[in-house]
Formats: structure tokens, C-alpha cells, sequence
């Protein structure tokens, strides 16, 4: 990266640590403004989920104890919180996808899968990249593995909290499964245009890159039809904010014009410099 996008990137960063701490307050806040009865007992169900239920049900109290409401300003807080995980995630994925064309000459370079040689002369070269491009492989896998606890943190929040199970948002009840699907097909729809947005910022698509485009939506539905609905209605709202969120900090089309800008400078760079040999041969 260069210094510009440097700077916009700790800008961005330290907009989103702010962010964080505010919804940290809030949460924090909400939970001790809950004056119901204690949910479970023990660290796991009386402190983690008994402080997840805490909060949804007191910020559920600021919309007239409509917990459906409370779920879903709870979900934004979360996304909120984990934003400066996503701002570093959506940085590497973009530097990530900028080596992309590097590593699949690599990969073409090493054609011979079995050959142990040749795996080891591609691995060490393909690290080589990574710490060139200050880059790891695997901080994709960090929003996924901080989320899937919040995943199992609400639903055992839900479960063991009465009003979460009978309270009623629009047509569905929180704690039953929405029948007529609409909730789940949003989580999907969602899931698709964030996941699309990502794919139309890459500079080469893959097979793979594509499956996973199409077929996220249809796990995150199938998913969605088989939980509460208060836990689908938390994916609705989670995948649309990851929209937003693609769209504002990881733009594809502003990427893309960045990309075609960039190799437009370096093709007149060497146009210029060959134009430049040629004139000192005609000399």
C-alpha cells in the first residue's frame, strides 16, 4: 500500500476502535439497566450468555420491551464491535487479492503437486510474498472465529431467556422458527450481495471464489429455516450491515478504477521508456 492508503487505513482504524468502545458502553450500560431476574449461574451461562441476555433485554426496554427491536440495535452493537477486526480483515483481503495474480504464477511455475521439491520451493516462496506484502492467509478466518461464540452465546441466551422465546416481532415469534420463510431468504439475499460485492472487487475470479459466492446464501438459509427467529433475524441484520460495510470501506468499483488506474501509469511508464530507447538508437 501506498502512504495515502496507509493513512486512510489508520484513519478508518481508529474510527472503528472508537466505534467499539461506544458500543461496548452501551452494551455494558444496557446489561446493568436490567432489573429482571438472574439468568443462569456459573461463568459460561451466568456471566457470558446471562450478560448477552442482560443487554438484549435492556436495550429491548429502550424500544418499549420489544425485543425484536432489542435484537436487532444488540446485533448492530456487536457488528460495531468487532468493526476494527473487519477494517483489519477488509485491508489484508484487498492486499490479498493485489498478489493474487502473483501467486498463481507461482502456483503455475510449480505445476507438480506431488513433487515434494517443488511444493516446498512454491511454499517458501509464497510465504516470501506474504511477508513482502505484510499479509497473512489466515486473518480471514478471525471475524469467523470471534462471531461463531456471539452465534452460540445468543442462542443460549435465547433459549434460557423466557421473554426471548414467547416475544413476537412483526409476524414471527422470536423463539420459533419463521414459517414463512421470509427472514431466512433476507439472510440469504444478504449473504449474497455482501459476498458479491467482495468477488466483483477481486482482480482474477476462480472457481472456487464463485461457488463459495452462490453457495453461502444457500447454507446461511438453510441455516436460518432451522434456528429461532430471533437468531435468523440476527443474520439478517449482521449480513446487511457487511453489505454496507463492503460497500463503503471495500468499494468494488472504486477499487476496480484504482486497479485499471494503476495499470494504465505502469503501461505508459513503459511506453515512455521505450520510446525513450528508440530515440536513443535513432541518435
Amino acid at each position: 500500500m501506498n502512504l495515502s492508503k496507509i493513512k486512510s487505513f489508520l484513519m478508518n482504524y481508529k474510527k472503528s476502535v472508537l466505534a467499539a468502545l461506544v458500543a461496548l458502553i452501551i452494551m455494558v450500560i444496557a446489561a446493568l439497566m436490567y432489573q429482571g431476574p438472574a439468568i443462569g449461574h456459573g461463568f459460561w451461562k451466568g456471566t457470558i450468555i446471562g450478560n448477552f441476555a442482560r443487554s438484549i433485554m435492556g436495550v429491548s426496554s429502550w424500544f418499549g420491551n420489544s425485543y425484536g427491536f432489542g435484537i436487532i440495535i444488540f446485533t448492530l452493537l456487536i457488528r460495531i464491535l468487532i468493526l476494527p477486526l473487519m477494517v483489519h480483515q477488509t485491508s489484508s483481503m484487498v492486499k490479498m487479492q493485489e498478489i493474487a495474480p502473483a501467486i498463481k504464477k507461482l502456483q503455475e511455475k510449480y505445476p507438480n503437486k506431488r513433487d515434494t521439491d517443488q511444493m516446498q520451493k512454491m511454499q517458501a516462496e509464497t510465504t516470501a510474498l506474504y511477508k513482502e506484502a505484510g499479509v497473512s492467509p489466515f486473518t480471514s478466518l478471525i471475524p469467523l472465529i470471534v462471531q461463531m461464540p456471539i452465534l452460540i452465546a445468543l442462542y443460549q441466551a435465547i433459549f434460557n431467556t423466557k421473554e426471548l422465546q414467547t416475544g413476537t416481532f412483526l409476524w414471527v415469534q422470536l423463539g420459533q422458527h419463521d414459517p414463512t420463510y421470509i427472514i431466512p431468504l433476507l439472510a440469504a439475499v444478504f449473504t449474497f450481495v455482501s459476498s458479491y460485492l467482495v468477488m466483483l472487487g477481486q482482480p482474477e475470479r476462480n472457481s472456487m471464489t464463485s461457488t463459495m459466492t452462490y453457495a453461502m446464501p444457500v447454507m446461511i438459509f438453510l441455516f436460518a429455516i432451522n434456528v429461532p427467529s430471533a437468531l435468523s433475524l440476527y443474520w439478517v441484520v449482521s449480513n446487511a450491515f457487511q453489505a454496507i460495510q463492503t460497500w463503503t470501506i471495500q468499494n468494488p468499483f472504486k477499487i476496480r478504477r484504482e486497479r485499471e488506474a494503476k495499470k494504465k501509469a505502469i503501461k505508459d511508464r513503459e511506453r515512455a521508456i521505450n520510446k525513450a530507447k528508440r530515440s536513443k538508437k535513432r541518435n
